[in-house]
């Protein structure tokens, strides 16, 4: 006799969370190269470019794995050498691999919550990475699932009509503003306007400011928007993680902005023939995308050298945990900024909020910093060596790579087949990297009965 459908979901399920508890990291890492592995093949194909050739293998792979670690660069035009189909299967690797993030974030977030014992699991399902029962995974699923489609069929309701009028075409309206709105919440940056970027777009304020929304909420990350679904805006109500990814966000954002509306103020390719209020709208979506988005409506090879610094830095730092954006998270940001300010006041433990934040929590901040600083100087070291280019144009796309920001200053189309490849490894590496990482060392934990003595290095 067959077995039921129910009886067969929950094998499944349970394999899967064999699996996840099992090797968290070869999960993560296993899944990601399946699927980037399955979508380079499908681009490489005839069908999907539109001379009807085969693309090259670098090309393909690069577009595979940024638009499934939802990235963003490209090495070619994306509105032009595409056909039709290959945009379907760019969609297709944007959505799977935006769920996937969010997917394998909970999954490992679950799976470090059952290892560390009650006090963790219960700290994971107030963050609202887990919805009632810990073992539940398939009703974890679900809500992740349920939660991104929701939101961005809210986009494109606002977004197709939008399209249409500016196409005159109801069904090329439906077709850009579903692209659009998966590429925005899942911080992809993919765009089919010419160029790669939404710049054509920059007179239409409702499109655009749309985007940014879509770009700012899929960058919070899941538990967060979870949690505001839960508790609104009542900022008494949030957990410490929804508390401090909110508050650094909303910082960076405004600091960002503040930091390209003058850095540009001058400049005659960007922002300098502007008026004073489109200069802040510019300034403001620029901030917001440098943090994921990866969608430009200014060139962003044109712009000075201190906003390309300025955007490296909020790059790096990328969005929230468990969300589709990169780097390594504004909360390890705020732990690190927090020790310092516990150290400089002699404080012996670092506080905020009313909570305590854990010598392991601290730990693990130091190294996803550590790891992620290291990964973009060896990186940047190598791309400058293949391309011959002085340090700055290399060091942003680097960067924009690690942290799957996707923004670009020409680098990654014009470097030679080897630098392509070593961005797409960062890319790879960049996602699935911090999350992996983190999960690993939160997992490591060996029973030691004994301690050695005590000795302090001097420091500074």
């Amino acid at each position: 006799m067959a077995p039921a459908p129910a009886s067969a979901l929950r094998r499944a399920s349970g394999a899967v969370t064999a699996v996840v508890a099992g090797s968290p990291a070869r999960a993560a890492l296993s899944a990601f190269a399946l699927g980037a592995l399955l979508f380079t093949a499908l681009l490489t194909l005839p069908i999907a470019a539109a001379d009807g050739r085969p693309t090259a293998l670098h090309d393909a792979m690069f577009t595979a794995v940024s638009a499934f670690s939802v990235t963003g660069l490209t090495t070619v035009d994306t509105s032009t050498h595409w056909s039709f189909w290959g945009h379907l299967i760019l969609l297709a690797a944007m959505q799977i691999g935006g769920l996937g993030i969010l997917s394998m974030a909970s999954l490992l977030t679950l799976a470090v919550s059952r290892h560390l014992g009650l006090r963790t699991k219960l700290a994971t399902q107030e963050a609202g990475m887990t919805t009632g029962n810990m073992g539940e995974v398939g009703r974890l699923l679900r809500v992740v699932v349920v939660t991104v489609l929701t939101c961005e069929a809210a986009l494109a309701v606002i977004l197709v009509p939008q399209f249409a009028g500016l196409s005159g075409s109801w069904a090329t309206g439906l077709w850009q503003g579903v692209f659009y709105s998966v590429s925005a919440f899942n911080n992809a940056g993919f765009a089919l306007h010419a160029g790669g970027g939404i710049a054509e777009l920059a007179g239409q304020p409702v499109i655009v400011t749309v985007i940014a929304v879509g770009v700012f909420a899929g960058a919070l990350g899941f538990p967060v928007v979870m949690v505001l679904l839960d508790k609104g805006w009542r900022f008494r109500s949030w957990n410490l993680h929804t508390k401090l990814t909110v508050e650094v966000t909303v910082l960076l954002l405004l600091l960002g902005a503040v930091g390209l509306f003058f850095f540009e103020a001058d400049n005659p390719a960007t922002h300098g023939g502007m008026g004073v209020g489109q200069r802040i709208a510019h300034a403001l979506f620029g901030s917001v995308m440098t943090r994921s988005g990866g969608f430009a409506i200014d060139d962003t090879n044109s712009h000075s050298p201190e906003s390309l610094l300025l955007m490296d830095a909020l790059m790096f730092v990328g969005g929230g945990s468990a969300s589709t954006a990169g780097g390594i998270k504004v909360t390890t940001l705020a732990v690190m900024f927090l020790a310092i300010v516990a150290e400089a006041r002699g404080d012996k433990e670092v506080t905020v909020h009313g909570r305590t934040i854990a010598q392991e929590t601290l730990r693990v901040a130091i190294s996803v910093l550590a790891l992620g600083s290291t990964l973009v100087l060896l990186a940047t070291i190598v791309l400058v060596s293949i391309t011959g280019e002085s340090l700055q144009r290399p060091l942003f796309e680097v960067i924009s790579a690690f942290g799957t920001c996707g923004l670009s200053v020409g680098v990654s189309a014009e470097a030679p087949p080897a630098g392509k490849y070593l961005l797409t490894a960062l890319m790879f590496a960049g996602r699935v990297g911090t999350i992996t990482f983190a999960a690993a060392l939160a997992l490591r934990q060996r029973r030691v009965l004994y301690r050695y003595p005590v000795e302090r290095p001097i420091l500074g």
